[in-house]
């Protein structure tokens, strides 16, 4: 944790400020709802979104913020928590962060409404304060996401991927929203519109990166340990294995695909296709590609001035790809 506190510094006394004013965001007169929306607040993780949406809006005005920098970081973070809270519905997922989800502790039926609510809550943050532009960002954002993940859904049935298909995938269902809050922070302080666009790529090119760091623990290394073979038993097509179905000959895409589709809970079939995958560059491969999205976003900095906004911002880039979980 020690990268992201540094991370952090630069916008330690917003980031407090934040967590107040996002906590009335979310309030109700309803208990029940005060009492789940208490349990999301204090179960909250790195808080990287907010973090981007005040570290870009500060490195473009001169290290000031203001109150729209302020709901923009509310405005994602509340409909951002509503799609998680929704995700752990659809995935019929228990845990979230290490702790109970919301649908384990009060059943769907609450978990879904509680998402709604959050959901409602962002849109009115926005519309309450004129705020239509920083609206649309987070609404294409959702948007996006929504057909990634059901364009996801539709291409593992088939495992027929190809890796402009991936990036598509992953474009929509990671980055888009990495990508939004780099242009809320850009479009709060009326940065121009070309710099938001810009600065949206830039979020757009980390959000790629963290996604296939997020493919590559699927096949561990020496720091994580053991590979987990989570996404091949979840016939979820990642970049390396992409690439080992593209590489492969005939007879071995076949053993692959015959393996991913129906012997994806045999914990030795997996390991034989994470043995193989490795053997025939997958990840050497998929690591060349992450750095060049590294690579590209790092430029997209240099063309600011030296501040503790942009060296955060440098930081964030390099541990979205070194870090361990």
């Amino acid at each position: 944790m020690k990268i992201v506190s540094q991370i952090k510094q630069p916008i330690e006394f917003e980031m407090e400020l934040f967590e107040k004013k996002f906590s009335v965001a979310m309030s109700s007169k309803v208990s029940l709802l005060n009492r789940i929306t208490h349990y999301v607040v204090n179960r909250k993780g790195k808080q990287m979104r907010p973090m981007f949406v005040f570290l870009i809006a500060k490195m473009t005005n001169n290290g000031e913020v203001n109150d729209r920098t302020y709901r923009g970081a509310a405005v994602i973070e509340l409909i951002h928590t509503a799609t998680l809270v929704h995700d752990d519905v659809v995935d019929d997922s228990n845990r979230r962060r290490g702790f109970f989800s919301i649908n384990a502790l009060w059943k769907n039926k609450i978990a879904v409404l509680v998402g709604d609510y959050l959901l409602s809550k962002g849109l009115l943050l926005s519309i309450d304060n004129n705020d239509f532009d920083l609206l649309k960002i987070i609404s294409v954002a959702v948007r996006e996401m929504s057909e990634g993940e059901l364009l996801q859904i539709e291409k593992a049935r088939k495992l027929d991927i190809t890796e402009a298909v991936y990036f598509d995938i992953i474009r929509q269902k990671t980055a888009t929203l990495i990508a939004a809050c780099c242009a809320m922070g850009a479009q709060s302080v009326n940065a121009p519109k070309s710099e938001v666009e810009s600065l949206r790529k830039f979020g757009e090119l980390i959000g790629t990166a963290f996604q296939i760091k997020d493919d590559l623990f699927d096949y561990g290394d020496e720091k994580i340990g053991k590979p987990t073979g989570i996404d091949i038993k979840e016939q979820k097509m990642t970049l390396p294995l992409i690439y080992a179905l593209n590489t492969a000959s005939e007879q071995e895409k076949r053993w692959l695909i015959n393996s991913v589709k129906n012997h994806n809970k045999d914990k030795q079939r997996v390991k034989e296709v994470i043995d193989f995958v490795k053997e025939i560059g997958g990840l050497s491969y998929a690591v060349t590609k992450m750095k060049e999205y590294q690579q590209q976003a790092l430029q997209i900095l240099q063309t600011y001035p030296n501040s503790p906004y942009k060296e955060s911002l440098e930081l964030m880039v390099n541990y979205v790809i070194d870090r361990k979980k």
